[in-house]
């Protein structure tokens, strides 16, 4: 497959998927997705793949979800090529890859993990992260949410407490803040931080392969439910895409200027 807007290496047992949008802060459109799920398919497939490093090219952002610009009239993504799981992209599809595929995910977070991009470091099996990156969720502030993974794991991993928090406030969160919460593994300065990654991937392959993989099938074992729970989120949420609240926060965000949801509480 040819990628466009990621970039795909593997190199002595590692796979190394990055995004590769900077123009826009790394957020993903339909093409992206898909591209996403080849390059971890094509991992799980190679068995000289023994981890995969998830990063993003450039300095300021992993990445901030999904593209705003790139919602059509009727609220859903452009998927250009099929209905996905109604909100017009395989975000489902994605994070289930990522999920089971029986090999450790190590998230390199370079900048900005926010909404979307936020999710998708959750679900990975571990968070290396630079000092200088920041998460955080935005979905209620521009009318979108994850009631899958992105909040009922994410409860599992900081407390129902912080998760809420995270979700209602949509304030933003220093690495060493995410660290603390057990949200993050390690933070390293920006030029240390692929070479950190590429250490903790280096010391997985020296592991037996099979011990590994049913490690990770242990670990996911205790919140499968979730994936029950993420089919029935995206299906609301391409339900509440086609609505006018959802509207108000995409057009606001797209207007830059600021959201108003009181006319929903009339």
């Amino acid at each position: 497959m040819t990628y466009e807007d990621i970039v795909f290496e593997k190199n002595n047992g590692i796979a190394t998927i990055k995004i590769n949008r900077p123009h826009v802060y790394n957020a993903f459109r339909g093409q992206t997705i898909r591209e996403l799920i080849a390059a971890f398919r094509e991992a799980w497939d190679d068995n000289r793949i023994g981890a995969v490093i998830f990063t993003a090219e450039g300095e300021k952002a992993f990445c901030v979800g999904g593209d705003q610009k790139e919602k059509g009239d009727e609220g859903g993504y452009d998927y250009g090529g099929g209905l996905g799981n109604g909100i017009g992209l395989e975000v489902e599809n994605l994070h289930n890859t990522i999920r089971n595929i029986p090999k450790p995910v190590i998230a390199a977070v370079n900048g900005y993990a926010i909404g979307g991009g936020h999710v998708l470091h959750v679900i990975c099996d571990l968070t290396i992260a630079a000092s200088t990156a920041k998460f955080g969720q935005s979905g209620p502030k521009v009318g979108s949410y994850d009631a899958g993974y992105g909040s009922a794991y994410l409860a599992r991993i900081v407390g129902e407490k912080k998760a809420r928090e995270i979700w209602y406030l949509c304030e933003q969160y220093t690495a060493d803040e995410c660290k603390e919460m057990g949200l993050v593994n390690r933070v390293v300065a920006p030029e240390e931080l692929q070479g950190a990654a590429q250490e903790w991937a280096e010391k997985i392959l020296e592991k037996s392969p099979t011990a590994i993989k049913m490690l990770k099938y242990s670990f996911n074992a205790d919140s499968a439910n979730i994936a029950g729970i993420s089919q029935l989120a995206m299906g609301s949420l391409a339900m509440f895409y086609d609505s006018k609240e959802s509207e108000e926060g995409k057009n606001a965000f797209l207007e830059k200027r600021p959201v108003d949801f009181h006319k929903f509480r009339q």
